[in-house]
Formats: C-alpha cells, sequence, structure tokens
C-alpha cells in the first residue's frame, strides 16, 4: 500500500490577486505594481492576476453570451485553482467599483472557504469603507476575510511619479502582516478542504 503523502505545511499556496479597478485614468496599476512585487517575493506564495479592467465582456445580466464565455475562459480557472486572494480596491462613492463586484457575482464555488486579504487606496478614507463592504460579500461567498489590511489614503501623493512609495515602512510592514496572515489561513482552509469539503 502506497503511504505517501504530501506535506501541504510546506507546499507553496496559490493566490489570485484581483486588481478591482477599471476605470478610465485608473491609479490602480501603481498600487498593483507595489503589491504584486509584496506577493512574488513571499516565499509562500505563486501568483496569479485577474484584472477587472480586462472583462469588459462580462454583462451585468450575468447572461453567459459569447462574448462572457470567452472572457471567463481566462479568469475563471485562476479563481477556481487559486487557495487564497488577495483583492486590490479603490473607493468609489463609499464603496467599491461595479466592474469588481461583477466579477465576483459571476462566480461563487471559486471563492468559497478560501481566505481573502484586502488591500485599498483612495482619498482620506483611504478606501477602508470599501474594505467594509467587501467583507459582507465575501462572507455571503462564505469566503473568510483576514483581518489585517492595507490601505493608502490620499494615494496619489503617497508615490512618486516614477511609481514608487515616498515612505514604504508602514505599507511594507503592513503587507509583510497580511500576507502571513493569508498563508495561515490558506494552509489551515486548504487543509481542511481536503478533509472535508464545504457543505
Amino acid at each position: 500500500m502506497d503511504t505517501t503523502t504530501t506535506d501541504t505545511t510546506t507546499t507553496p499556496l496559490t493566490v489570485t490577486v484581483v486588481i478591482g479597478s477599471n476605470r478610465h485614468g485608473r491609479f490602480g496599476p501603481v498600487v498593483a505594481d507595489w503589491l504584486l512585487t509584496h506577493v512574488r517575493d513571499h516565499p509562500d506564495l505563486t501568483l496569479q492576476v485577474v484584472d477587472v479592467a480586462d472583462t469588459g465582456h462580462l454583462p451585468t445580466t450575468l447572461a453567459p453570451t459569447p462574448e462572457a464565455t470567452a472572457a471567463l475562459a481566462g479568469i475563471t480557472p485562476k479563481l477556481a485553482s487559486a487557495d487564497a486572494f488577495v483583492v486590490l480596491t479603490p473607493e468609489y462613492n463609499h464603496s467599491f467599483p461595479a466592474g469588481l463586484k461583477n466579477l465576483i457575482d459571476w462566480h461563487f464555488t471559486e471563492w468559497r472557504a478560501k481566505p481573502v486579504a484586502l488591500v485599498s487606496y483612495g482619498g482620506l478614507a483611504g478606501g477602508l469603507r470599501a474594505v467594509e463592504h467587501l467583507r459582507q460579500v465575501f462572507a455571503e461567498l462564505h469566503a473568510v476575510t483576514v483581518r489585517d489590511t492595507v490601505s493608502f489614503h490620499n494615494a496619489g501623493a503617497s508615490f512618486d511619479d516614477d511609481g514608487r512609495l515616498k515612505d514604504a515602512t508602514a505599507p511594507d510592514a503592513a503587507a509583510k502582516a497580511m500576507l502571513d496572515q493569508l498563508v495561515w489561513w490558506g494552509r489551515a482552509l486548504r487543509d481542511a478542504r481536503q478533509v472535508r469539503p464545504l457543505i
């Protein structure tokens, strides 16, 4: 009898980063470049990216049109294969963008029993009102949002003209704490899903 087992305590987690803005002239790619560097550098994570700006053919009616089917072919596998997620969101009118909500709503089982870390940016509130709304949405989808977040208040003033943080000390520390929590939850929930799938 083969008694070989996989040591899931050290196997890297597949994390899908969702870039949540599709607005013309968006600031999201600047924050995303910073975030993706941290995810790539984390030894316990392997990276996939889904950008809401690339999902223009997903109708808000959730109708399975040929255009929607083609768009989902490049998105759904990255969500389904993920062990964890990091969602990057701006704040528009005290909440998160419609395009991000549409992407989330096109999927259900892909989010279940997986952890979600949240990174936000905006004006004075730093996108935190969008984060609180997303926590409610992901709770409904049986996903677990991690406690620690990273938020950029007055985000445009936090980065220089080359897209580098003017003072990276606090954001870098916050990113490490958030990603370490994501890894803990990701491994715990991955093991749990293997033992007993969520009903």
